[in-house]
């Protein structure tokens, strides 16, 4: 795998809407191949003809992330289509915050599958066809929840805490195949991601939070970029970053 994004086939879950379609608009700008998944189909089919009419390649492909076999579809349709997967973004998830006395389990649960398992998956779909090209490029979105815990936070940080320490392992099992692995931890960055908070109070707290912090999703874009484009022999294994003016 050389160095930039030039022709690289990019995997991206979670690319309706928000990071992963910021994500996509911009490795595709830069010539990347890009296979997009979600649930929306509506909404990653008009993502795909967007980039198209731009003058990208992209590739749609709707997929729910707890599902295993769905995900292993995915990889599978991107090496079918372009022969190769070269990264795999691991970016879809969910941060339905609430104190832990709220005992909303069903949500737990949900962030459990989609923040852990969807990784988990993304990881177990991608890895054999790197391994077999001995090249590629994960990359785990986790947050700066995951280096933090605040009230109202304890599972959705769990999870993200989960995220860095499964990549920390799955870097240090794949250097005999010479793959790099990112971990992309931003901090309030514009999203749906708080759209999914039911608790009222927990949820205009957040918007508070987001109104008067949250950067543009091209600044997660960018960073994906940054991580990808490093030469062969740099491998980025964690990107932190907040809005200069987010304190927590």
């Amino acid at each position: 795998m050389s160095a930039g994004i030039d022709e690289k086939v990019v995997v991206i879950t979670g690319a309706s809407s928000g990071l992963g379609a910021a994500a996509a608009r911009h490795l595709a700008e830069k010539g990347a191949r890009v296979v997009l998944a979600a649930r929306r189909t509506e909404r990653l089919d008009a993502l795909a003809d967007d980039i198209t009419e731009r003058g990208g390649e992209a590739l749609p492909v709707p997929t729910d992330v707890t599902e295993r076999d769905q995900v292993e579809a995915l990889v599978d349709a991107a090496v079918e289509a372009f022969g190769r997967i070269d990264v795999m973004l691991n970016n879809a998830g969910v941060m339905p915050l609430s104190p832990l006395d709220r005992l909303n389990v069903d949500e737990w649960d949900q962030m459990i599958d989609v923040n852990v398992r969807g990784v988990l998956h993304g990881i177990a779909a991608a890895l054999p066809h790197m391994q077999e090209q001995e090249a590629g490029h994960i990359i785990n979105v986790a947050s700066d929840a995951g280096h933090d815990v605040h009230p109202g936070s304890a599972v959705y940080s769990a999870t993200k805490y989960a995220v860095r320490a499964l990549s920390e392992g799955l870097r240090q099992e794949v250097k005999p195949y010479g793959l790099r692995t990112t971990i992309l931890s931003p901090g309030a960055v514009e999203s749906e991601l708080p759209d999914t908070i039911s608790e009222d109070d927990v949820a205009d707290e957040t918007d508070r939070l987001y109104d008067e912090h949250a950067v543009p999703a091209d600044s997660f874009a960018r960073a994906v970029a940054f991580a990808i484009e490093q030469p062969e022999e740099v491998d980025v294994n964690e990107i932190l970053y907040r809005p200069t003016s987010q304190n927590l």
